[in-house]
């Protein structure tokens, strides 16, 4: 046999392992929906972030998965990313229940005839997997050595450890960032002005597929309520971090600075509903209203309407008639498009390319139905939008008009409806440069629902392109205030780290984005406005590495994005791209 035929391949690479916490007990106590729940994040969690971060499933191991990647920041960008998603619990997923432990090392690779990966490289990934904490990463010295000045994320240094069957010593790192958002969030004093939070409702149907019928029913009531200008209602993604949980409900006033609270359950059965609601001032743990609501299903959106009249007559009892009239939504009437709206949320709420998919196509359905029905229109226009900025799409310029034309329509169904408003405006200006008609419907949207994060957060955005950035700070902070434990809070983070970028004050830009990089790492918006900040800053070693990141990240896209979306003042749109220019990007 000829030395050609006895040769070894061999390469360097950065080797992930993954595995399910407490497969063992998982399987005694629900074998079927532990697998069921295994597969799902095999293929809903980290297929879809190893694929946007240029990694190979190398197999699958029942419980388990190894993975192999070019660039061990990108192995670790895809460990935080798929963490930050296991332990995003607001919405109901398969994994709810489950933990993954999650260890990635650097090092040579002997490469199987079949595609599969041997060495000793590989067996110390696995055993940094077996020392990580539940919902954790470990990663080797060596992987920590290559992300020094690359992404800004916290570890700790656990020293020199011997793991199992490994003959020398490894320096561990773990990663302090996978817990969920503001594991210890702060505390707020209680306003003196009327702030509410809406507990997620309890499914009481006994049918966990009714699950987004009560999420949607909670969403509902807080649309409703934050139509009210004096009323100041807590946003859905923070109120949603303490679904399934059970809370004291002066905690949840301390946690989320808010006076009263509003908590209920829905029964769902056939063609009936019952509804229970309790409304109660929080600091005292006072009971101010109840009701129980029994009713057709026909009877929904007037139900509706009547719990939100009842918590605002309780809390301003001199309320006029005329703002309660203001302040109903017209909502369609087609109880099948209703159904398929509220289950298109979860899925948006993944903001994940499949769910955004998922959710359009339910959407869709729903217009099909009651062609008159601004919300759906308005979800519709915000999906296509993201898969857009994401750079999920194949023709960027076709689905930016699809955007547009979906949220044109919203607005043409319900211009009351201050949500809806706003996502037209955000939609127009960022992804059709249409600026004028986008800053008239941001303040046609601040004047309905100033109280509304999802609002502030969209004309936050309108505003830094519209050049009033201090203005769009004031919108910005507001939503935090609104949205504390939002686990998306990258979001409003970029746009206050555009805003400050804008008026060249770069070290705060650094500052928020580096935040928003820690709740979602490897989010383009954030390198973006990153690696011009330090690159105007002069600091070039760090914008070029900072750099490559965001070339790694569907960059085409957001190069296209760049120059659709439209500035009042072209000067501004000139700071950013000199800063790119300046890291070596070519814009």
């Amino acid at each position: 046999m000829s030395p050609q035929e006895h040769k070894v391949e061999r390469r360097l690479a950065a080797i992930f392992a993954a595995d399910v916490v407490g497969s063992s007990r998982l399987m005694e106590e629900d074998e079927e929906g532990t697998l069921s729940a295994i597969q799902a994040i095999l293929s809903e969690v980290i297929g879809p972030a190893a694929a946007r971060h240029h990694g190979r499933i190398v197999k699958t191991m029942g419980d388990g998965a190894l993975l192999e990647f070019a660039s061990p920041v990108e192995a670790v960008l895809c460990a935080v990313e798929a963490q930050a998603t296991m332990s995003d619990k607001t919405q109901p997923r398969p994994w709810n229940d489950i933990q993954l432990r999650i260890g990635i090392n650097l090092g040579d690779l002997i490469i199987g005839n079949d595609g599969d990966i041997l060495g000793d490289s590989v067996n110390v990934a696995v055993r940094l997997e077996g020392i990580a904490d539940p919902g954790g990463i470990c990663v080797s010295g060596k992987v920590f050595d290559e992300l020094q000045g690359k992404l800004g994320l916290s570890f700790e240094d656990r020293g020199e450890q011997r793991l199992k069957n490994i003959a020398r010593p490894v320096r561990v790192y773990a990663y302090r960032g996978t817990a969920p958002v503001l594991k210890t969030p702060p505390e707020f004093s209680i306003p003196g002005k009327p702030f509410i939070a809406v507990l997620p409702f309890t499914n009481l149907s006994g049918d966990p597929e009714q699950e987004y019928f009560a999420d949607g029913i909670t969403e509902d009531l807080i649309a409703a309520l934050s139509r009210y200008r004096w009323l100041f209602v807590i946003a859905r993604n923070s109120v949603f971090t303490l679904k399934g949980r059970t809370v004291d409900i002066k905690e949840v006033s301390r946690r989320l600075g808010v006076r009263y609270v509003l908590e209920g359950s829905v029964r769902k059965a056939g063609n009936r509903v019952r509804i229970t609601t309790q409304l109660v001032e929080a600091v005292t743990s006072t009971d101010i209203w109840a009701g129980r609501f029994d009713r057709d299903l026909t009877d929904i959106f007037a139900l509706q309407d009547e719990i939100t009249e009842s918590v605002v007559s309780a809390i301003e009892p001199s309320l006029r008639t005329a703002e309660i009239e203001r302040a109903r939504a017209k909502a369609t009437d087609d109880l099948g498009a209703y159904d398929l709206y509220l289950r298109a949320l979860p899925d948006f709420y993944a903001f994940t390319e499949p769910g955004f998919r998922r959710a359009e196509a339910l959407l869709r359905q729903a217009i099909e139905r009651d062609p008159g029905y601004a919300e759906a229109w308005g979800a519709l226009a915000d999906c296509t939008g993201r898969l857009v900025i994401g750079g999920w799409t194949k023709d960027w310029d076709a689905d930016a008009a699809r955007s547009r034309e979906a949220a044109l329509q919203a607005v043409q169904c319900d211009p009351s409806n201050g949500l809806v408003l706003s996502v037209a405006a955000w939609s127009l200006v960022s992804l059709s440069g249409m600026l004028e008609q986008a800053v008239t419907f941001c303040e046609q949207a601040l004047d309905r629902q100033p109280n509304s994060s999802n609002v502030l957060t969209n004309c936050g955005w309108v505003l830094v392109y519209n050049d009033e950035c201090e203005r769009a700070l004031a919108c910005l902070e507001n939503t935090q205030r609104l949205n504390p434990l939002d686990p998306r809070g990258y979001i409003t983070l970029n746009a206050m780290g555009a805003a400050h970028f804008m008026e060249r004050r770069f070290k705060e830009t650094e500052q928020f984005t580096r935040r928003a990089l820690e709740i979602n790492p490897g989010h383009p918006i954030s390198l973006r406005y990153l690696t011009a900040a330090l690159a105007q800053m002069g600091r070039l070693a760090e914008a070029t590495e900072v750099r490559r990141l965001l070339q790694s990240t569907r960059w085409e896209a957001m190069r296209t994005h760049l120059h659709r979306s439209c500035y009042r003042n072209p000067e501004k749109r000139e700071l950013l791209f000199e800063g790119l220019r300046k890291a070596g990007l070519p814009v």
